[in-house]
């Protein structure tokens, strides 16, 4: 059984501190040496994709000691402890199984007597079979037209990454006749979200997806209350237009104001939950069932690698101890998250919740207050779109950020252009690598304004296409990364107090239950 321990009383951590600033990446990455380390520092992802760390501070010594750290902590131990089904979630003691939502990897969890991989696989099911009848017109409105518009009501994880995910593959699937239906998505409580979702939609040929485990999240409920009052004064039924996905003892469950109910449970997280019925159900009345199986086939293949004890051959706990190596050895605060494909354009959010939500803690598993700090700052927006905004303070600000770019060798629509020798698709590919020695290796200028200092280093993942299959395969990848760093840290990644306290001092102001500076913003906000 692993043994949970915080990363300063690590001997091998001991050892990494000592190892801060050991490699010049401007030198390492410029000629010959750099091109033998891009050709060198790969670690082969699922589909097709790799991990790719030649320009990051590390070398031989520095792998060596990240390989100890993750030995001594037990990653792979407790990654095991996990999949078979380990009360992982010390805060709301609970197990964390989404990755038995796309495979098994380990023993049968079994809870109160139900099979838990069975249990998604029905609910995958369920799903599936509730898509094929509307894509059919089995399921219609109340005049027997077929719905052509889902649109997902939710907040968090279940709005940041089924949304992500819908973006990511919209052009696909419309390039490869998968294209079912139009998605949208209404998450904000301010009413400016919902009316605007609302005017873009034929109300009648719309179906809304009321996504909530508990059945009583505030923001979600007033934007059902919003829509429903929509559908009604428009003279439909607003039965005949929602489903829910929810817990099976949630107020939702058994409602005759739902289509039908899929369900979830308290064992996957929201945001860990695109592959449950979260993201099942839009994604595959959206997409169709089988390009939903294609992104849980990519997440089932990456997570089988994430087993691996050796450090080289396990480009997600690679991943993760590099960055642990630059938070807590570096001192590096942030982390840019850079796809350089349009279509993960919400990609960069969803990581953001996904990783500052799981590991912004300053407490263990135990609740004791660490003394070293834990998760970055994490942002990010396509490129080339952010070197003309961001990147000027990557380049040459006074903070250094570690980067993790997203490239593909081809687009998704195979719509190019050739213009002055070079296509569209080679010029965002140039930018990328330009970027990635750029900012390795820098610029001397007398003029210090064009001086580049260089030593800022980066990753990348590297794909031919972005495809279903290669989306869950980078979804495992960054969830997984994740996880490793929390264990390291010795955190509870799965739980998220931190969201608590504003809701509940909200719920006073609307009650006007409110004193002190909370009475006068009120009042400053006419509320």
């Amino acid at each position: 059984m692993a043994t949970w321990k915080n990363l300063d009383t690590l001997a091998s951590y001991g050892k990494l501190t000592g190892l801060k600033d050991h490699v010049n990446i401007a030198e390492a990455m410029s000629g010959e040496q750099g091109a033998e380390r891009v050709k060198k520092y790969s670690a082969p992802m699922a589909a097709g994709l790799a991990y790719n760390y030649a320009a990051k501070e590390v070398d031989e010594t520095v792998l060596d000691a990240l390989a100890e750290l993750a030995d001594e902590a037990q990653l792979i131990d407790k990654f095991e402890e996990l999949y078979n089904g380990a009360v992982i979630n010390t805060g709301e003691k609970r197990m964390v199984l989404h990755h038995l939502a796309r495979t098994q990897l380990g023993n049968p969890v079994v809870v109160d007597g139900v099979d838990k991989r069975e249990f998604y696989l029905a609910q995958q099911k369920k799903a599936a079979d509730f898509a094929n009848k509307v894509h059919a017109g089995e399921i219609t409105n109340e005049n027997g037209e077929k719905f052509t518009t889902v649109v997902q009501i939710g907040i968090g994880g279940s709005d940041l990454g089924p949304r992500a995910l819908y973006i990511a593959l919209e052009n696909w699937a419309k390039a490869n006749n998968t294209f079912k239906m139009e998605a949208k998505f209404i998450s904000n409580v301010d009413p400016d979200d919902a009316a605007a979702v609302l005017a873009s939609v034929d109300l009648a040929h719309s179906l809304f997806i009321v996504v909530s485990k508990s059945g009583t999240t505030l923001e979600t409920l007033t934007n059902e209350a919003f829509v429903k009052d929509a559908l009604t004064k428009a003279g439909l039924n607003p039965s005949k237009h929602m489903l829910a996905v929810t817990s099976e003892t949630s107020p939702l469950a058994k409602s005759d104001a739902y289509l039908t109910a899929i369900f979830m449970d308290d064992y996957i997280g929201g945001r860990y939950s695109s592959v449950s019925a979260v993201g099942g159900a839009i994604l595959s009345l959206a997409f169709g069932p089988e390009v939903f199986a294609a992104i849980l086939e990519g997440a089932a293949e990456e997570d089988k690698l994430a087993t691996n004890k050796n450090l080289l051959e396990n480009p997600d706990m690679l991943d993760a101890l590099i960055g642990i190596y630059e938070r807590n050895v570096q001192g590096y605060p942030s982390t840019a998250v850079l796809p350089y494909s349009q279509a993960l354009s919400r990609f960069p959010a969803h990581l953001q919740q996904c990783d500052m939500e799981s590991n912004g803690k300053s407490v263990n598993r135990f609740g004791e207050p660490v003394d070293y700090v834990t998760g970055p700052v994490i942002f990010g927006e396509p490129g080339t779109n952010g070197q003309h905004s961001f990147y000027q303070l990557l380049h040459q600000g006074t903070n250094i950020v570690p980067l993790q770019f997203i490239g593909f060798k081809k687009s998704q629509l195979g719509v190019d252009v050739d213009i002055e020798n070079s296509t569209s698709q080679q010029k965002l590919c140039a930018n990328v690598a330009a970027q990635i020695v750029a900012f390795a290796c820098g610029k001397k200028d007398e003029n210090l304004n064009k001086n580049f200092e260089g030593g800022r280093p980066s990753s990348i993942i590297v794909g031919e296409e972005l495809t279903p299959k290669a989306l869950g395969a980078l979804l495992a990848h960054f969830e997984n990364k994740i996880m490793f760093q929390g264990f390291v840290w010795n955190l509870n990644s799965f739980d998220q107090e931190g969201v608590q306290l504003g809701k509940v001092l909200a719920k006073r102001v609307l009650a006007h239950d409110t004193d002190g500076a909370l009475k006068v913003y009120s009042d400053l906000l006419n509320i």
